[in-house]
């Protein structure tokens, strides 16, 4: 180990400013791509925080028109590679949300150059970036919350947490790690010493993520469902189709719960208590099309138990509801749940006139979607399940209502052929084994054309299918009842990061103005502690 007085060459500083700038860059973009790593399908978790070390570490000590550009370019280089899923719609569709979403980095960089003006600010940082996420959660047109960093850590010591503070602390968490190590790399660079509090700091950035296996996870409670899982695949990839799809897509769900119901009777599976059909499984409406109708209602008369049918169905002649329809062997369809979150450009048109006018593409959505009101819970056969349906599990809110609600085990109904054999299906795998252990809840995924799953409560993954194939089986998964410390507190622990985060801001504002009162400010220690980065002189651009 190093001593307190060993000194580290300082290479950045000796570098000419026009060299340092490129520095600042290439790590920036470096820490993005990092970042990216840590997703699935790569899923290196242990990457993200490095990643973040190196962005928050090239932010330290910049003006807050360069941060802006350096933050925009970190997001950049980490959305690109992350949301290459789009890509299947429209290259420019992928390069315009890559461009309105790096904007939300470029106004964390700004806030968090201003906060590492402050004593400990790689706990502000990292509560700017819980903020970061959540805005862009809720702005613009509903949100998009993907590519979060807790979704990154699916099956890390990290999603520990989840039980605790849900995806927000395991965000909070992981960018607290990574804050460690980037006052580590400010003060070796910038100070070219190693003090012994820094082992301190390397410490707590290694124990942070160790401490997610302390968080202690609930026992069984001894009751089990068994569910029937169909994926009938669907003709075509990306956004080509193949004659009548949508009579294709319904024919094979319900040719696969016939063969299903086969194996049933000649005890290659054990009898279901209910199925379950993805999202989308039929885009004809059964209420309207009787053909439809009696398609999904005999192959329902087939298997015997009640299926959870994912539909798209009519409301009047102009718009339209993405349904799970619970659909009984005797009574026919009955309860159902719409879905709350809607995807803009693929189920509804924001600024439709507007739209409409620049793009024959947005033309492609149709009928317009309307979004349900209630939670999914759905007494289907002998237990109330959570229907979740594709986009929603990304939401917090509504993930949580429906557990709140009584759904156990969730059902995530999805349909990802537009974006098959693309990084979209194992992200949102990923997203599920957060869930299951923020709620303590099993989680079983239901894809058209994969990837279908079960995820135990404890995030553990039991079965998946492949992706382009049909698909079916019957799992026996747990029904929990009990309640994790984040279902109860719900969005409070996020709220909590969110303030902090915006008065550590005030408090770097009130300590650059002069005019303010001198009680207002946090001042900055001249030693090498965790604080301002040890000087109170101006600015300094040398750090990387």
């Amino acid at each position: 180990m190093l001593s307190d007085t060993t000194v580290v060459p300082d290479v950045v500083t000796a570098a000419p400013p026009a060299d340092r700038v490129v520095l600042r860059a290439v790590a920036v973009a470096v820490g993005g791509v990092l970042t990216y790593l840590a997703f699935p399908p790569i899923g290196w978790w242990f990457a993200a925080p490095f990643g973040v070390a190196l962005v928050f570490a090239a932010l330290h000590g910049v003006r807050l028109r360069r941060a802006a550009w350096l933050g925009y370019l970190g997001g950049a280089a980490f959305l690109l590679p992350t949301l290459a899923w789009v890509r299947p719609i429209g290259v420019d569709a992928w390069l315009a949300l890559v461009a309105i979403e790096s904007a939300f980095w470029a106004a964390m960089g700004v806030c968090a150059t201003l906060t590492m003006r402050l004593r400990l600010w790689p706990l502000w940082t990292a509560c700017l970036w819980v903020g970061q996420e959540w805005a862009r959660g809720q702005f613009p047109v509903g949100g998009f919350p993907w590519a979060r960093i807790a979704f990154s850590q699916g099956d890390s010591p990290l999603t520990g947490f989840a039980a605790l503070g849900g995806a927000p602390l395991v965000s909070f968490t992981t960018v607290l790690s990574g804050s460690l190590l980037a006052y580590l790399l400010v003060q070796v660079v910038r100070e070219r010493r190693w003090r012994r509090t820094l082992a301190l700091v390397l410490a707590g950035a290694v124990a942070l993520p160790l401490a997610g296996y302390l968080v202690p996870r609930m026992d069984d409670e001894g009751k089990s469902v068994r569910i029937g899982v169909i994926q009938g695949n669907v003709p075509g990839q990306g956004m080509t189709w193949i004659g009548d799809e949508r009579a294709v897509v319904l024919k094979n769900h319900a040719d696969e719960t016939h063969r299903l119901a086969a194996d049933v009777r000649a005890g290659r599976q054990p009898r279901p208590d209910i199925v379950v059909w993805p999202e989308n499984s039929t885009d004809i409406d059964p209420f309207r099309d009787p053909a439809a109708f009696q398609i999904i209602d005999a192959a329902v008369k087939d298997i015997g138990v009640p299926v959870l049918v994912g539909a798209v169905v009519a409301i009047g002649d102009e718009n339209r509801a993405t349904r799970s329809i619970v659909w009984d062997p005797v009574t026919g369809p009955g309860e159902y749940y719409d879905k709350q979150k809607l995807v803009p450009f693929g189920e509804f048109t924001p600024y439709k006139d507007l739209v409409l006018a620049l793009s024959e593409r947005a033309a492609l959505v149709g009928r317009q979607s309307l979004a349900g009101d209630r939670p999914g819970d759905l007494v289907v056969g002998p237990v109330t399940v959570g229907a979740v349906s594709c986009y929603e599990v990304a939401f917090d809110a509504v993930v949580r209502g429906t557990v709140a609600a009584g759904g156990s085990p969730l059902v995530v109904q999805t349909n990802n052929a537009t974006y098959e054999l693309t990084n979209l299906p194992p992200q949102q795998l990923a997203m599920s084994r957060l869930r299951a252990i923020e709620h303590n809840r099993a989680m079983v995924a239901v894809a058209t054309t994969g990837i279908s799953a079960y995820v135990s409560p404890d995030g553990a993954l039991g079965w998946q299918s492949a992706e382009q194939v049909a698909d079916r089986t019957v799992l026996t998964v747990p029904v929990r009842t009990r309640d994790t410390l984040a279902t109860r507190l719900g969005g409070l622990p996020e709220l909590v990061l969110i303030l902090v985060g915006a008065a550590a801001i005030l408090a770097a504002v009130a300590a650059a103005h002069p005019n303010l009162r001198p009680s207002m400010r946090l001042g900055r220690r001249r030693d090498n502690t965790l604080g301002s980065g040890g000087t109170s002189a101006p600015v300094d651009e040398r750090t990387v």
